[in-house]
């Protein structure tokens, strides 16, 4: 059996670990998200290089390595190049292109799972939404259809859910139409490649003072900038396009958590779709 550690390309998802549970600044999220796309040569690239792809100054390279706990810049790189250690015969590295794929996805589940082991967050947020009447749920672009697919099975436990899928001037008046309505708080499903729209509308959902919950793929999105909770779940890139397996799942969690917030409220309202399904015959079985 060949034991030999070989380097290789740190994955994203383990460069986005040395990120977790930490706030960074509007400067240091763009480091970070520089980091995480250049995850294939990021342990090999000098401050000053790192500066220049993330379009920031040199000395804020640094500021942010010491706000992730290290001595400066160069201690975060010897991290970066340990990360690249890699068993060249785990089963992720195993199988073809799309096996591969496949299999990437089920640890991003398994991040998913683990980043659930503390549910207060999701809890918060379940409360946030639960009591938003109505529920205005922003998905642009790759997330309209995530967007939808939540808005599809929480209008069956919520009375007014609206889905906000359209950008331009349209979107601004929706936005103002849920906040005069009374809506309190706002999901949005932000996913690569950041709709420069979603935002948009996010500056303006803040500073109409809606109450932001995001899904996105990453603690250092751009939406940390105006979400009160960030919900990251890692987005599928080894394929043309990507996969929205684990945002999916997160998405159907939240929902859980939406319920849980106010259980009568969605038993009642559950048992009376159930009911008028059964009247109008709408499933066969």
């Amino acid at each position: 059996m060949n034991d030999e550690v070989i380097i290789s390309a740190a994955p994203p998802d383990r460069v986005l670990d040395l990120f977790g549970g930490i706030r960074l600044t509007p400067t240091q999220r763009r480091i970070a998200h520089c980091l995480v796309q250049h995850a294939a040569s990021a342990a090999y690239l000098s401050a000053a290089e790192v500066a220049d792809l993330a379009q920031v100054s040199q000395p804020s390279v640094t500021r942010f390595a010491i706000a992730l706990g290290y001595d400066g810049y160069p201690a975060l790189r010897r991290r970066l190049r340990e990360i690249t250690l890699t068993d060249p015969g785990t089963p992720a590295e195993a199988g073809n292109e799309l096996q591969r794929a496949v299999r990437a996805e089920s640890a991003n589940l398994d991040r998913l799972a683990e980043q659930l082991a503390d549910p207060g967050r999701i809890a918060e947020a379940g409360g946030l939404l639960a009591a938003s009447r109505p529920l205005p749920v922003l998905g642009l672009r790759a997330a309209a259809p995530l967007a939808a697919y939540f808005a599809y099975f929480a209008a069956k436990v919520h009375p007014d859910v609206r889905v906000l899928d359209t950008g331009g001037s349209l979107l601004a008046d929706r936005l103002e139409q849920a906040r005069a309505a009374g809506a309190t708080a706002l999901l949005a499903m932000v996913l690569p490649r950041y709709p420069r729209e979603s935002l948009d509308a996010l500056r303006e959902a803040r500073d109409a003072g809606l109450r932001i919950v995001a899904i996105t793929d990453s603690p250092v999105s751009p939406v940390d900038e105006y979400a009160e909770i960030v919900l990251p779940a890692s987005v599928g890139a080894h394929l043309v396009f990507d996969l929205h397996t684990a945002p999916m799942a997160l998405a159907m969690v939240l929902l859980q958590a939406i319920c849980d917030a106010a259980p009568a409220d969605a038993q009642r309202r559950l048992e009376a779709f159930e009911s008028s399904a059964a009247r109008r015959q709408l499933f066969l079985s």
